[in-house]
């Protein structure tokens, strides 16, 4: 349905992002300077979101009030802050199953970006109020002067062998690369697999990625099961004696952003959503060696097979796999 001039401003005056006329761009860019700043919540890296967020700033004149913290952090103050009746966020960028939490929440706003048609289909949610914007790619990573690189198991199974004793380490909170695996494998095989590594050579639990990759550095950690590989590969980068890799496809979970439903700097908001998945704020990603969704984008971190963990199964399903994580891995006698 066409809408009349008149009509079209209107839209774009009261809800900017679902307004999709010609003149979009312009008018995003001129209530977002009028508006001044943004309010951001994210649970990535700083220096990693805030490569992303100072290009927005010297590209528009928009400040971005930049809060971090971890995923169920972020889930909680948003959704705390909404319940309270105080709406001060404009934008949540987090892991894809907070994303959805939002979604159920009623708290995120669709938007009607003309860049939603350039990112893989795994990136688009049905109900679209919010994007996947990179995949966090679970990888093996190890230290390459600890480890040699013909000493790598080929299978989950040859990390039963005994050179791996007291060597395995894996991230506390990964239920979702756990349902990820066992896709491949077959949940009871998956089961016995893993149970007999932990009988046999014990695996390290640590909290944290970013720790658990700089442990696997160290040489605390030699080989690692559920690093991103993102992280290894700016490690690696820097010098640092790590390589990752993946047996059979790797496990991928896609992190995401969406504008808030009742956003105070709606236009700062749509159009901080727009510059991060458009091609030029996917290439900022991807220079960081994230594994950015956009097809424009060419990296050699999602050449691998990849299967896709699905936010609404695991929060459907995050019961069953949560205690299954913390039976093979957390309660180990």
């Amino acid at each position: 349905m066409l809408l009349s001039a008149a009509a079209a401003g209107a839209l774009a005056q009261a809800n900017p992002a679902l307004y999709e006329g010609t003149d979009r761009l312009e008018r995003l860019i001129a209530g977002a300077k009028k508006e001044g700043e943004l309010s951001l919540y994210t649970s990535a890296q700083a220096d990693d979101i805030g490569a992303v967020a100072k290009a927005f700033e010297q590209k528009y004149g928009v400040k971005v009030n930049m809060w971090r913290a971890g995923s169920e952090k972020v889930l909680q103050r948003a959704v705390t802050e909404a319940r309270g009746g105080r709406f001060t966020v404009d934008v949540v960028e987090t892991n894809g199953p907070e994303m959805e939490m939002l979604h159920r929440e009623q708290l995120e706003q669709r938007v009607n970006s003309p860049h939603l048609a350039d990112l893989i289909p795994a990136a688009i949610r049905p109900h679209g109020e919010w994007v996947g914007t990179r995949l966090n790619v679970f990888a093996l990573a190890y230290n390459t002067r600890l480890v040699r690189k013909q000493d790598l198991p080929k299978s989950y199974e040859d990390l039963a062998h005994p050179r791996w004793k007291g060597k395995l380490g894996i991230e506390a909170d990964d239920a979702d690369w756990l349902a990820g695996v066992f896709a491949q494998l077959g949940e009871a095989r998956g089961v016995r697999i893993f149970r007999e590594i932990v009988a046999a050579n014990g695996i390290s639990v640590r909290r944290g990625h970013t720790l658990l990759t700089q442990l696997v550095v160290s040489g605390e950690v030699p080989l690692a099961l559920t690093v991103y590989n993102y992280k290894a590969e700016q490690l690696k980068a820097q010098g640092a004696p790590i390589e990752w890799f993946a047996i059979g496809s790797a496990v991928a979970r896609p992190n995401g952003v969406a504008v808030m439903r009742r956003a105070p700097h709606a236009h700062a908001a749509v159009l901080f959503y727009d510059f991060e998945i458009s091609e030029e704020g996917q290439r900022i990603l991807a220079k960081r060696d994230f594994v950015p969704t956009n097809r424009k984008i060419d990296t050699p971190l999602n050449k691998i097979a990849l299967t896709l963990v699905d936010p609404k199964v695991m929060l459907d399903d995050h019961d069953k796999w949560t205690k299954l994580y913390e039976d093979l891995f957390l309660r180990q006698k």
